[in-house]
Protein backbone atom coordinates (compact mmCIF):
# COMPACT_ATOMS: atom_id res chain seq x y z
CA UNK A 1 0.00 0.00 0.00
CA UNK A 2 1.35 3.56 -1.04
CA UNK A 3 2.04 6.04 1.32
CA UNK A 4 -0.17 9.36 1.91
CA UNK A 5 0.90 12.04 3.70
CA UNK A 6 -0.49 15.10 4.66
CA UNK A 7 1.88 18.46 5.83
CA UNK A 8 0.20 20.48 8.51
CA UNK A 9 0.93 23.93 7.83
CA UNK A 10 2.33 25.90 11.03
CA UNK A 11 1.12 28.74 9.77
CA UNK A 12 -2.55 28.38 8.67
CA UNK A 13 -5.07 29.37 11.90
CA UNK A 14 -6.12 26.69 13.91
CA UNK A 15 -9.70 25.91 12.35
CA UNK A 16 -8.31 25.62 9.24
CA UNK A 17 -5.75 22.88 10.45
CA UNK A 18 -8.74 21.14 12.32
CA UNK A 19 -10.86 20.97 9.09
CA UNK A 20 -7.96 19.77 7.09
CA UNK A 21 -7.26 16.89 9.58
CA UNK A 22 -11.32 15.79 10.05
CA UNK A 23 -11.91 15.88 6.16
CA UNK A 24 -8.85 13.74 5.45
CA UNK A 25 -8.27 11.27 8.87
CA UNK A 26 -10.14 8.75 6.75
CA UNK A 27 -7.25 8.26 3.98
CA UNK A 28 -4.40 9.89 5.29
CA UNK A 29 -1.28 7.73 6.48
CA UNK A 30 0.49 10.37 9.14
CA UNK A 31 0.78 13.44 9.32
CA UNK A 32 3.79 15.63 9.62
CA UNK A 33 3.37 18.26 11.90
CA UNK A 34 5.84 20.59 13.95
CA UNK A 35 5.80 20.21 17.44
CA UNK A 36 3.07 22.56 18.48
CA UNK A 37 0.16 20.51 16.39
CA UNK A 38 1.17 17.16 17.22
CA UNK A 39 -1.17 16.76 19.88
CA UNK A 40 -4.34 18.54 17.81
CA UNK A 41 -3.52 15.92 15.00
CA UNK A 42 -4.21 13.18 17.35
CA UNK A 43 -7.05 14.66 19.05
CA UNK A 44 -9.07 14.06 15.87
CA UNK A 45 -7.70 10.19 15.50
CA UNK A 46 -4.60 10.89 13.84
CA UNK A 47 -2.45 7.24 14.09
CA UNK A 48 0.25 8.26 12.92
CA UNK A 49 2.37 11.87 13.92
CA UNK A 50 5.74 12.53 12.17
CA UNK A 51 7.63 14.98 14.11
CA UNK A 52 10.19 16.11 15.70
CA UNK A 53 10.34 15.33 19.10
CA UNK A 54 7.39 13.31 19.94
CA UNK A 55 5.91 12.10 16.97
CA UNK A 56 5.07 8.82 16.60
CA UNK A 57 7.93 8.51 13.94
CA UNK A 58 10.93 11.35 14.56
CA UNK A 59 11.33 13.72 11.80
CA UNK A 60 14.93 14.70 11.46
CA UNK A 61 16.57 17.31 9.02
CA UNK A 62 19.77 16.20 8.96
CA UNK A 63 22.13 12.43 8.62
CA UNK A 64 24.24 13.69 11.56
CA UNK A 65 20.70 13.85 13.30
CA UNK A 66 19.40 10.64 11.76
CA UNK A 67 22.49 8.98 13.41
CA UNK A 68 22.43 10.62 16.62
CA UNK A 69 18.78 10.01 17.25
CA UNK A 70 17.07 7.14 19.42
CA UNK A 71 16.43 3.72 17.39
CA UNK A 72 13.48 3.28 19.57
CA UNK A 73 11.23 5.50 16.90
CA UNK A 74 11.29 5.27 13.52
CA UNK A 75 13.21 7.59 11.76
CA UNK A 76 12.37 9.78 8.46
CA UNK A 77 14.88 12.03 7.04
CA UNK A 78 13.20 15.23 5.05
CA UNK A 79 15.59 16.78 2.33
CA UNK A 80 15.48 18.88 -0.83
CA UNK A 81 17.27 17.62 -3.67
CA UNK A 82 19.19 19.88 -5.93
CA UNK A 83 22.66 17.66 -6.84
CA UNK A 84 24.01 14.37 -6.86
CA UNK A 85 25.20 15.48 -3.51
CA UNK A 86 22.16 15.50 -2.20
CA UNK A 87 21.68 11.66 -3.49
CA UNK A 88 25.07 10.74 -2.10
CA UNK A 89 23.25 12.15 1.39
CA UNK A 90 20.08 9.78 1.35
CA UNK A 91 22.48 7.28 0.43
CA UNK A 92 24.41 7.70 3.91
CA UNK A 93 20.91 7.45 5.68
CA UNK A 94 19.86 4.88 4.21
CA UNK A 95 22.74 3.00 5.30
CA UNK A 96 21.99 4.08 8.49
CA UNK A 97 18.54 2.58 8.66
CA UNK A 98 16.72 5.66 7.91
CA UNK A 99 13.03 4.00 7.73
CA UNK A 100 11.75 6.92 5.65
CA UNK A 101 12.91 9.32 3.21
CA UNK A 102 11.27 12.06 1.76
CA UNK A 103 12.72 14.03 -0.63
CA UNK A 104 11.66 17.37 -1.97
CA UNK A 105 12.83 17.92 -6.14
CA UNK A 106 12.74 21.64 -6.93
CA UNK A 107 13.09 21.31 -10.69
CA UNK A 108 14.57 18.31 -11.76
CA UNK A 109 11.54 15.60 -10.48
CA UNK A 110 11.90 12.54 -12.57
CA UNK A 111 15.83 11.39 -13.00
CA UNK A 112 16.69 12.35 -9.56
CA UNK A 113 13.62 9.73 -7.86
CA UNK A 114 14.94 7.12 -10.39
CA UNK A 115 18.23 7.60 -9.28
CA UNK A 116 16.92 7.40 -5.56
CA UNK A 117 14.23 4.55 -6.03
CA UNK A 118 17.26 2.50 -7.63
CA UNK A 119 19.27 3.20 -4.12
CA UNK A 120 16.18 2.84 -1.82
CA UNK A 121 14.18 0.30 -3.15
CA UNK A 122 13.67 -2.49 -0.39
CA UNK A 123 15.71 -0.44 2.26
CA UNK A 124 14.10 2.76 3.18
CA UNK A 125 10.72 3.87 2.64
CA UNK A 126 11.27 6.71 -0.16
CA UNK A 127 8.20 9.12 -0.28
CA UNK A 128 8.59 12.79 -1.94
CA UNK A 129 6.68 16.02 -1.77
CA UNK A 130 4.10 17.09 -4.51
CA UNK A 131 1.86 19.97 -5.09
CA UNK A 132 -0.30 18.53 -7.93
CA UNK A 133 -2.49 15.44 -9.73
CA UNK A 134 0.29 15.33 -11.73
CA UNK A 135 3.59 15.55 -9.99
CA UNK A 136 1.92 12.56 -7.74
CA UNK A 137 1.02 9.86 -11.04
CA UNK A 138 4.43 10.53 -12.11
CA UNK A 139 6.22 9.81 -8.92
CA UNK A 140 4.48 6.81 -8.49
CA UNK A 141 5.60 5.28 -12.01
CA UNK A 142 8.93 6.44 -12.36
CA UNK A 143 11.15 3.33 -12.80
CA UNK A 144 7.74 1.04 -13.05
CA UNK A 145 8.27 0.93 -9.32
CA UNK A 146 7.38 4.47 -8.02
CA UNK A 147 7.85 5.76 -5.10
CA UNK A 148 6.62 4.20 -1.85
CA UNK A 149 3.88 7.32 -1.42
CA UNK A 150 3.81 11.51 -1.13
CA UNK A 151 3.96 13.71 1.08
CA UNK A 152 0.94 16.77 -0.06
CA UNK A 153 1.86 20.28 1.51
CA UNK A 154 -0.73 21.99 0.79
CA UNK A 155 -4.54 23.20 2.32
CA UNK A 156 -6.89 22.96 -0.35
CA UNK A 157 -9.32 20.09 0.49
CA UNK A 158 -10.42 19.91 -3.19
CA UNK A 159 -6.79 19.18 -4.37
CA UNK A 160 -5.95 16.90 -2.07
CA UNK A 161 -8.60 14.61 -2.82
CA UNK A 162 -8.47 15.19 -5.82
CA UNK A 163 -4.18 13.67 -5.56
CA UNK A 164 -5.24 10.96 -3.36
CA UNK A 165 -7.85 9.42 -5.99
CA UNK A 166 -4.94 9.52 -8.11
CA UNK A 167 -2.97 7.90 -6.01
CA UNK A 168 -5.78 5.41 -5.51
CA UNK A 169 -6.24 5.02 -8.94
CA UNK A 170 -2.48 3.83 -9.33
CA UNK A 171 -3.38 1.41 -6.75
CA UNK A 172 -6.06 -0.59 -8.72
CA UNK A 173 -4.36 -0.21 -11.67
CA UNK A 174 -1.70 -2.72 -9.85
CA UNK A 175 -4.27 -4.39 -8.26
CA UNK A 176 -6.06 -5.35 -11.90
CA UNK A 177 -2.65 -6.37 -13.44
CA UNK A 178 -1.92 -8.92 -11.01
CA UNK A 179 -5.95 -10.68 -10.80
CA UNK A 180 -5.93 -13.03 -13.89
CA UNK A 181 -8.48 -12.59 -16.71
CA UNK A 182 -9.82 -16.21 -17.56
CA UNK A 183 -9.60 -17.42 -20.66
CA UNK A 184 -10.94 -21.04 -21.85
CA UNK A 185 -10.13 -23.15 -25.14
CA UNK A 186 -13.09 -22.96 -27.92
CA UNK A 187 -12.74 -24.96 -31.12
CA UNK A 188 -13.10 -23.64 -34.25
CA UNK A 189 -16.28 -24.22 -36.37
CA UNK A 190 -15.76 -22.25 -39.38
CA UNK A 191 -12.84 -19.97 -41.28
CA UNK A 192 -14.38 -18.12 -44.25
CA UNK A 193 -12.58 -15.38 -46.56
CA UNK A 194 -14.43 -12.02 -46.37
CA UNK A 195 -14.27 -9.02 -48.82
CA UNK A 196 -11.47 -6.05 -48.07
CA UNK A 197 -12.59 -4.08 -45.48
CA UNK A 198 -11.03 -1.54 -42.98
CA UNK A 199 -8.64 -3.29 -40.34
CA UNK A 200 -7.05 -1.70 -37.59
CA UNK A 201 -3.38 -2.33 -35.85
CA UNK A 202 -3.04 -1.02 -32.59
CA UNK A 203 1.12 0.26 -31.76
CA UNK A 204 1.31 0.67 -28.09
CA UNK A 205 4.10 1.93 -26.29
CA UNK A 206 5.38 -1.39 -24.96
CA UNK A 207 6.98 -4.55 -25.89
CA UNK A 208 5.34 -8.04 -25.92
CA UNK A 209 6.34 -11.41 -26.33
CA UNK A 210 5.07 -15.00 -27.51
CA UNK A 211 1.73 -15.82 -26.25
CA UNK A 212 0.88 -12.24 -25.56
CA UNK A 213 -1.74 -9.75 -26.92
CA UNK A 214 -5.00 -8.16 -26.88
CA UNK A 215 -8.90 -9.79 -26.55
CA UNK A 216 -10.77 -9.11 -29.46
CA UNK A 217 -13.97 -10.12 -31.04
CA UNK A 218 -17.23 -9.08 -32.75
CA UNK A 219 -19.20 -10.15 -29.74
CA UNK A 220 -18.44 -8.56 -26.50
CA UNK A 221 -19.34 -12.07 -24.88
CA UNK A 222 -16.29 -14.26 -27.05
CA UNK A 223 -13.32 -12.43 -27.65
CA UNK A 224 -10.42 -13.95 -28.84
CA UNK A 225 -6.52 -14.01 -27.56
CA UNK A 226 -4.60 -12.47 -31.13
CA UNK A 227 -0.91 -12.20 -30.52
CA UNK A 228 0.83 -9.30 -31.03
CA UNK A 229 3.42 -9.39 -34.35
CA UNK A 230 6.08 -10.57 -32.22
CA UNK A 231 7.20 -13.86 -34.50
CA UNK A 232 10.09 -13.82 -36.68
CA UNK A 233 8.90 -15.13 -40.41
CA UNK A 234 11.20 -14.54 -44.38
CA UNK A 235 8.98 -11.27 -45.55
CA UNK A 236 8.39 -8.75 -43.16
CA UNK A 237 10.19 -7.51 -39.57
CA UNK A 238 8.95 -8.59 -36.16
CA UNK A 239 6.89 -5.74 -34.42
CA UNK A 240 6.12 -6.53 -30.91
CA UNK A 241 4.64 -3.22 -30.41
CA UNK A 242 1.84 -4.15 -32.67
CA UNK A 243 -1.49 -5.92 -32.53
CA UNK A 244 -3.20 -6.14 -35.57
CA UNK A 245 -6.72 -6.37 -34.52
CA UNK A 246 -9.04 -6.83 -37.31
CA UNK A 247 -12.22 -5.27 -38.43
CA UNK A 248 -12.85 -1.96 -37.32
CA UNK A 249 -15.94 -2.55 -35.79
CA UNK A 250 -15.02 -5.52 -33.44
CA UNK A 251 -14.71 -5.37 -29.31
CA UNK A 252 -11.49 -4.40 -27.35
CA UNK A 253 -11.68 -5.74 -23.57
CA UNK A 254 -10.41 -2.85 -21.80
CA UNK A 255 -9.45 -2.77 -17.79
CA UNK A 256 -12.51 -3.29 -15.26
CA UNK A 257 -14.26 -6.34 -18.09
CA UNK A 258 -15.26 -2.94 -19.88
CA UNK A 259 -14.85 -2.95 -24.09
CA UNK A 260 -14.22 -0.64 -26.11
CA UNK A 261 -15.11 -0.34 -30.04
CA UNK A 262 -11.97 -0.65 -32.34
CA UNK A 263 -13.01 2.90 -34.11
CA UNK A 264 -12.90 4.24 -30.35
CA UNK A 265 -9.63 4.11 -30.02
CA UNK A 266 -7.08 7.31 -29.83
CA UNK A 267 -3.44 7.79 -29.26
CA UNK A 268 -2.43 7.82 -25.57
CA UNK A 269 -6.02 5.48 -24.70
CA UNK A 270 -4.79 2.75 -22.16
CA UNK A 271 -5.47 -0.89 -23.69
CA UNK A 272 -4.80 -4.20 -21.64
CA UNK A 273 -2.02 -6.51 -23.03
CA UNK A 274 -3.25 -10.33 -21.84
CA UNK A 275 -1.00 -13.33 -21.57
CA UNK A 276 -2.21 -17.17 -22.03
CA UNK A 277 -2.50 -17.67 -18.68
CA UNK A 278 -4.54 -14.38 -18.23
CA UNK A 279 -2.04 -12.45 -16.82
CA UNK A 280 -2.27 -8.64 -17.89
CA UNK A 281 -1.01 -5.15 -18.23
CA UNK A 282 -1.96 -1.83 -19.20
CA UNK A 283 0.21 0.27 -21.34
CA UNK A 284 -1.21 3.36 -23.81
CA UNK A 285 -1.52 3.57 -27.49
CA UNK A 286 1.16 5.35 -29.72
CA UNK A 287 -0.84 5.01 -32.87
CA UNK A 288 -3.69 3.41 -34.82
CA UNK A 289 -3.42 2.73 -38.31
CA UNK A 290 -6.44 1.71 -40.62
CA UNK A 291 -5.83 -0.20 -43.67
CA UNK A 292 -7.89 -1.79 -46.07
CA UNK A 293 -7.98 -5.08 -46.50
CA UNK A 294 -8.79 -8.75 -47.57
CA UNK A 295 -10.56 -10.40 -44.04
CA UNK A 296 -11.23 -13.71 -42.53
CA UNK A 297 -14.28 -14.61 -40.38
CA UNK A 298 -13.56 -17.03 -37.73
CA UNK A 299 -15.65 -18.74 -35.50
CA UNK A 300 -15.49 -21.08 -32.69
CA UNK A 301 -17.44 -22.57 -30.30
CA UNK A 302 -17.38 -22.75 -26.23
CA UNK A 303 -20.64 -24.77 -24.13
CA UNK A 304 -22.66 -25.12 -27.20
CA UNK A 305 -21.94 -21.31 -27.59
CA UNK A 306 -20.77 -19.73 -30.73
CA UNK A 307 -18.18 -16.92 -30.99
CA UNK A 308 -16.88 -14.82 -33.42
CA UNK A 309 -13.68 -12.80 -34.61
CA UNK A 310 -13.03 -10.90 -38.05
CA UNK A 311 -8.94 -10.35 -38.82
CA UNK A 312 -6.71 -9.36 -41.69
CA UNK A 313 -6.46 -12.73 -43.96
CA UNK A 314 -2.52 -12.92 -43.98
CA UNK A 315 0.06 -15.15 -42.41
CA UNK A 316 1.25 -12.83 -39.62
CA UNK A 317 -2.11 -12.99 -37.66
CA UNK A 318 -1.90 -15.49 -35.24
CA UNK A 319 -4.68 -16.31 -32.24
CA UNK A 320 -3.06 -18.14 -28.90
CA UNK A 321 -3.77 -21.76 -28.23
CA UNK A 322 -2.84 -23.28 -25.15
CA UNK A 323 0.88 -24.24 -25.50
CA UNK A 324 1.58 -21.91 -29.05
CA UNK A 325 0.18 -19.71 -31.32
CA UNK A 326 -1.45 -20.72 -34.68
CA UNK A 327 -1.40 -18.33 -38.17
CA UNK A 328 -5.16 -17.70 -39.48
CA UNK A 329 -3.74 -19.11 -42.70
CA UNK A 330 -3.25 -22.57 -40.99
CA UNK A 331 -6.53 -22.66 -39.02
CA UNK A 332 -8.15 -25.57 -39.27
CA UNK A 333 -12.07 -26.93 -37.53
CA UNK A 334 -11.69 -28.72 -34.64
CA UNK A 335 -8.15 -26.44 -33.51
CA UNK A 336 -8.43 -25.32 -30.30
CA UNK A 337 -8.16 -21.19 -29.37
CA UNK A 338 -8.17 -19.32 -26.05
CA UNK A 339 -10.64 -17.22 -25.57
CA UNK A 340 -12.53 -14.94 -22.74
CA UNK A 341 -16.15 -15.78 -22.21
CA UNK A 342 -17.95 -12.58 -20.17
CA UNK A 343 -21.85 -11.73 -20.23
CA UNK A 344 -22.32 -9.89 -23.74
CA UNK A 345 -24.54 -7.07 -24.05
CA UNK A 346 -23.09 -3.97 -23.36
CA UNK A 347 -24.48 -0.33 -23.37
CA UNK A 348 -21.19 2.97 -24.08
CA UNK A 349 -18.93 -0.65 -23.05
CA UNK A 350 -20.60 -1.45 -19.63
CA UNK A 351 -22.46 -3.82 -18.96
CA UNK A 352 -26.22 -3.47 -17.95
CA UNK A 353 -27.44 -6.98 -16.54
CA UNK A 354 -30.82 -6.05 -16.35
CA UNK A 355 -30.71 -4.75 -20.56
CA UNK A 356 -31.67 -7.91 -22.96
CA UNK A 357 -29.20 -7.79 -25.54
CA UNK A 358 -28.92 -10.63 -28.13
CA UNK A 359 -25.41 -10.84 -29.85
CA UNK A 360 -25.04 -12.70 -33.41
Amino acid sequence: MREFWIRIDPMLPKEEKKELIKKTIGFCTAYVTDQVDENLARQFGAKTVVSPKNGDILLLKSIDEALGASVDKKRCILTNIQSSKDEEKIIKAVEASVNYIIAKCEDWKIIPLENLIASTYGKSKLLTSVSNTQEAMLALEVLEIGVDGVLVELSDLNEIKRIYDACKDVKSRVAERAERIPVVLARITEIKPLRSGARICIDTCDLMKEGEGMLLGCQSSGLFLIQAETEENPFVAPRPFRVNAGSIAQYLLTQGGKTKYLSELRIGDEVLIVDRNGGNRVTNICRTKIEWRPLLLVEAEFNNKKFKTIVQNAETIRLVTKDGTKSVKELAKRDEVLVHIQEGGRHFGRLVKEESVIEQ
